[in-house]
Parts: structure tokens; C-alpha cells; sequence
């Protein structure tokens, strides 16, 4: 089985001979500095690892792999415009760099071409793994949009978040592994228990971003602690939070959130105190645990030999113990 570092070097390689300019300079010079950007490159490397764990070759799964990695840095750009974000992995964001009409239009032409890139798949899986990235478009767009929705509800449940984080995050990664898996020509078996792998996995990666936003370094992070509460993000530590304060710490907690959006050193401190009275931290982190051991069941499922799986669980591992 090819090493996690081969793979990612072979999808680099692969990225770094594309040729993201064009005219007018300003539209194209956004998705050339986004994609030199070498990022985690996690969704690329999750589709070569589950191609290659079915039997497939990954040389030919690197298109597929690479549209689906433009469409995740489309999906970022655009938050990063709804979010005000000024730092997206350690450097300014295409918002702060440019400005956002500039990021939405860059953004809008990055979604068009990881469409192209999925149709340069060859013909035999062409139709399929379009189908996949137009289905996960949709969700990944529902997702948004329920997020964006949160900011004005105020009784949102856990459950809700939940399945918020499931359609903005996590499908993406059931999806690329799903990819992977039709590249190889997968039992239908195989390709709905790495698609719920990734699902799983997903959700216990969105929860680790949560608390890495709280609780996490810049250096490691690629971007300023404290997002989340500066725009009043209703995540799983601020909904736990409320379902196990006072009456008084609830209050205090909802009128933070009330606040108008923006840094306040005091109002982050404020808030991680209640969250830390409450133990919260460890909470969402056992939560996060939960998903990721489930995660580990539905690779389990996979009725491959445990070789096979060897380096994709591997990789999981990694990215779960990046909080620990």
C-alpha cells in the first residue's frame, strides 16, 4: 500500500502543474494564491486512500480527487466572505486580500471547474462520480444556509447542529471516500460503509474544529481563536453550555451572543469561563471521540483484509489525535 506522504506528494505535483491563472487577472489570481495554498489536502488524500484500499490506481483517481479538493477551497472562500474571516490557514483569506466581490466571483468560478475536473474522469466513471459531486454541492449548500439560519434562532438543539455539521462538513468527506471507492470499481457494500466512514468521520472533525476555535493556537490552527464567539456561532460547546448553566450563567450566556459581531477579549474570556464551569471542553470532546469510534466501526464493516485498511485508519488516527 502507497504511504500517506506519497499520496500527498502525488496530489501536490499534481495541483502545482495545473495552470489556475487567466484574464482578467483579478478573477484568477484568487484561485491561483487558494490553490497554491497547500492546506491539509485531507478530502484528495481520503479519495486516493479509499481508492487504492478497494484495489483501484490511484494515478487515475487524481482528477476526481483534485475536483472535489477545488470544491472544498470554493466552499472556504465563500465562507470566509460570510464569515469576515481575515486568516484562513495562517495567511489573509481571499476576502481580506481582495475584496468580497472579487472572492465571490473567484469563488463561483472555482465551483464551474471543479465540475470541469469531474468530467475529465474517465468515461467509465465520469457519470458517477458527477452525480456524487452534484449531490454533495446541494448538501454542502443546505448546510450553509442552515448555519447562516442559526445565527437568528435561538432554540437550536444539538440535534440540529448536528445535522448542520453533517451536510456542511462532513458529506464531503463520505463523498471523496465514496469517490475513491467508484473509482475502484466497489461493491455497493463497500462504497456505503466507507460513504458512512466518512460521515462519521466528518462530524467528529467538525466537533475538533469547534474546539480548536475555542481552545486552539494559531501556529497549529491556521487562523485566530475565537472566531466562533466573535460571530456569535451557535456550535455544540455554546448549545451544551446553555443546556447545563444556571439560570443566571444561561442569561449571561445569551446576552454575549447578543452582542454585535466582532473581537471582544473580554466577552471570549467571559464565555470560556462558563464553558469551562461546565466542562464542556470535555463533553464535546467525548462526543467527538463517539463519532470517531463509530467511524472506526464502519471501516470495520468493510469486508476487505485489515492490511488493506491499514494506512486509510492510520490516516484517520492522525487527524483525531490532533486535539489530544
Amino acid at each position: 500500500m502507497t504511504s500517506v506522504e506519497i499520496i500527498q506528494d502525488l496530489i501536490t505535483d499534481y495541483i502545482e502543474s495545473q495552470d489556475f491563472t487567466g484574464v482578467p487577472r483579478e478573477l484568477y489570481a484568487p484561485i491561483d494564491y487558494t490553490m497554491s495554498q497547500k492546506g491539509k489536502r485531507m478530502r484528495p488524500t481520503l479519495c486516493l486512500l479509499a481508492c487504492e484500499m478497494f484495489g483501484g490506481d490511484i494515478n487515475k483517481c487524481l482528477v476526481p480527487a483534485v475536483s472535489a479538493e477545488i470544491f472544498h477551497n470554493f466552499t472556504l472562500v465563500h465562507d470566509d466572505i460570510m464569515d469576515e474571516a481575515p486568516l484562513r490557514r495562517g495567511l489573509e483569506t481571499v476576502y481580506h486580500k481582495w475584496n468580497s466581490n472579487i472572492a465571490l466571483l473567484s469563488g463561483d468560478t472555482m465551483l464551474i471547474k471543479a465540475f470541469q475536473y469531474s468530467l475529465k474522469t474517465d468515461p467509465a466513471h465520469s457519470s458517477d462520480v458527477l452525480k456524487e459531486l452534484c449531490k454533495v454541492a446541494l448538501e454542502v449548500c443546505e448546510g450553509q444556509q442552515y448555519d447562516l439560519n442559526f445565527e437568528t434562532i435561538n432554540d437550536v438543539t444539538l440535534d440540529e447542529y448536528i445535522e448542520m455539521i453533517r451536510l456542511k462538513t462532513a458529506v464531503l468527506l463520505g463523498s471523496v471516500l465514496k469517490i475513491g471507492a467508484i473509482m475502484a470499481d466497489a461493491d455497493e457494500q463497500g462504497k456505503k460503509a466507507v460513504y458512512d466512514f466518512g460521515i462519521a468521520l466528518g462530524i467528529a472533525f467538525q466537533l475538533q474544529d469547534d474546539l480548536f476555535d475555542c481552545y486552539g493556537d494559531v501556529k497549529v490552527f491556521g487562523k485566530l481563536p475565537g472566531g466562533d464567539i466573535a460571530d456569535n456561532k451557535k456550535t455544540y460547546l455554546y448549545l451544551k453550555a446553555l443546556e447545563l448553566a444556571s439560570d443566571d450563567d444561561k442569561r449571561r450566556l445569551e446576552d454575549f451572543f447578543k452582542m454585535p459581531k466582532g473581537r471582544d477579549d473580554a466577552k471570549m474570556k467571559a464565555v470560556l469561563e462558563i464553558f469551562d464551569k461546565y466542562n464542556v471542553r470535555q463533553i464535546v470532546t467525548d462526543v467527538m471521540t463517539n463519532y470517531y469510534e463509530n467511524s472506526l466501526r464502519h471501516l470495520d464493516s468493510i469486508a476487505l483484509p485489515e492490511e488493506r485498511k491499514t494506512v486509510l485508519r492510520n490516516y484517520a488516527s492522525s487527524l483525531y489525535n490532533r486535539i489530544k
